[in-house]
């Protein structure tokens, strides 16, 4: 039997995965949460589960903090990301925050439940449309993904700074980007001055500029 926790905060997605899950005789969702905190709670009080499977957008502690508290702590369980999200950045962040698999919402029931039991098993899993994804962005640039690793690694970007970089490219103000990361305007200003400070450039224009001329940012 592989004990899964699920850590989702959309309610419908979450009762549609639980109803598949339970249907299977060989997997049994122990526990659920809404957050990253909720899910921290939960293993505390001891129900460890073999497999986590959590979104990458919920409130009060995202999938990606989620990931690195669990790995760091409870190294043993097994973790799978089930996202919206199917870009290459958040792709590549997952699995360097210590994640097992990773798979976007749209995925069939069938890629779904092969992909826990063989990371339960002990192996690795990409999901058909996110590997179609990063073969056709490597073969328009075999570069792309060693670059943007490897610049997020050198000026030390966090997932967060990356979201709130990209939605600053969009033009969007501090208090419009804490309304859609679910954040404070004074934790948005903090990630916005450590942009700043991290790539060495002065104001909001120049690090526009420097995220477009590195690739960090198209």
């Amino acid at each position: 039997m592989i004990k899964i926790v699920l850590a989702e905060d959309h309610l419908v997605v979450l009762n549609g995965v639980k109803l598949l899950l339970e249907s299977q005789s060989d997997l049994e969702v122990i526990d659920q949460g809404t957050n990253g905190n909720m899910i921290l709670d939960i293993l505390k009080s001891g129900n460890i589960p073999d497999v986590l499977i959590t979104d990458i957008n919920m409130s009060d502690m995202d999938g990606l903090e989620l990931i690195t508290h669990v790995k760091n702590d409870y190294p043993t369980i097994k973790i799978i990301v089930l996202s919206m999200l199917n870009n290459v950045q958040h792709v590549l962040q997952a699995f360097q925050n210590g994640a097992n698999g990773y798979l976007v919402k749209n995925v069939g029931y069938e890629e779904m439940l092969y992909a826990i039991r063989h990371v339960a098993k002990g192996g690795r899993f990409l999901c058909e449309e996110i590997s179609m994804i990063m073969l056709e962005t490597l073969q328009k640039s075999p570069s792309a993904f060693l670059n943007i690793e490897q610049i997020m690694l050198k000026i030390g970007l966090t997932e967060r700074e990356m979201e709130v970089l990209e939605l600053i490219g969009e033009g969007f103000t501090n208090l419009q980007i804490a309304d859609k990361l679910f954040l404070s305007k004074r934790t948005v200003e903090g990630h916005r001055q450590n942009l700043l400070e991290k790539t060495g450039v002065k104001n909001t224009a120049a690090l526009i500029k420097y995220a477009i001329k590195t690739g960090l940012m198209q």
